[in-house]
């Protein structure tokens, strides 16, 4: 009687850790201001990443190269984003970054803006599509394509110092702006990050 009784009181113990435990592992959700600032473990987030972004192309867009190409020209220019190589101790995602710089670039209304390369490749294969498929009179011909006048491509670098349980981060992010027609850089821009970083306790 006794053993049948202790059995059944460690099977109901053994229901109400398992549910306590199941609670416990329930995530807490909370809705956060996307443009909110919120540093959690000092590496690169989206924070840096529009900051960095918002501030180079205010300073690529105040420089000559802009005036002198309008007025050449008599129309604003265009310009493709190439690539942001990431040569940081960490993983970074550039799309993202990438992404910003586009967003900044089409918003500002000073320039013209072409697709990626890896995007005309999708967009060409719609277009040979069309060619087998759709109507003369909505079909997008071959050889019409805007070609851009300037190439913004550059990079991350970092660097790191720590001891014990203090480390300081220093972000350090290069753009320029290539002439496609030359090849010469007519801008060259420079953002600098710095973090510090402390854990009690605990060494890097």
């Amino acid at each position: 009687m006794f053993t049948q009784y202790f059995r059944n009181f460690m099977s109901v113990l053994l229901v109400l850790g398992l549910v306590a435990g199941v609670a416990a592992c329930k995530p807490i959700v909370k809705r956060e201001d996307p443009n909110s600032v919120k540093d959690l473990s000092g590496k690169w987030n989206d924070t840096d990443s529009r900051k960095v972004s918002q501030e180079m192309i205010q300073d690529v867009l105040s420089r000559p190269w802009l005036n002198k190409f309008t007025t050449k020209k008599g129309q604003m220019p265009t310009v493709i984003v190439g690539k942001v190589r990431n040569l940081s101790h960490e993983h970074i995602n550039t799309r993202t970054f990438i992404s910003d710089i586009q967003r900044a670039l089409i918003n500002s209304g000073e320039v013209s803006f072409v697709a990626s390369s890896e995007e005309r490749g999708e967009i060409r294969g719609e277009r040979k599509d069309q060619d087998l498929h759709a109507s003369e009179e909505t079909r997008k011909g071959m050889g019409n394509e805007a070609g851009a006048d300037f190439m913004l491509k550059g990079s991350i670098n970092t660097l790191i110092d720590a001891i014990e349980g203090e480390q300081v981060r220093f972000y350090q992010i290069d753009l320029t702006l290539i002439d496609l027609a030359n090849n010469r850089v007519v801008w060259a821009g420079q953002q600098k990050i710095k973090k510090s970083v402390e854990r009690s306790g605990v060494r890097f």
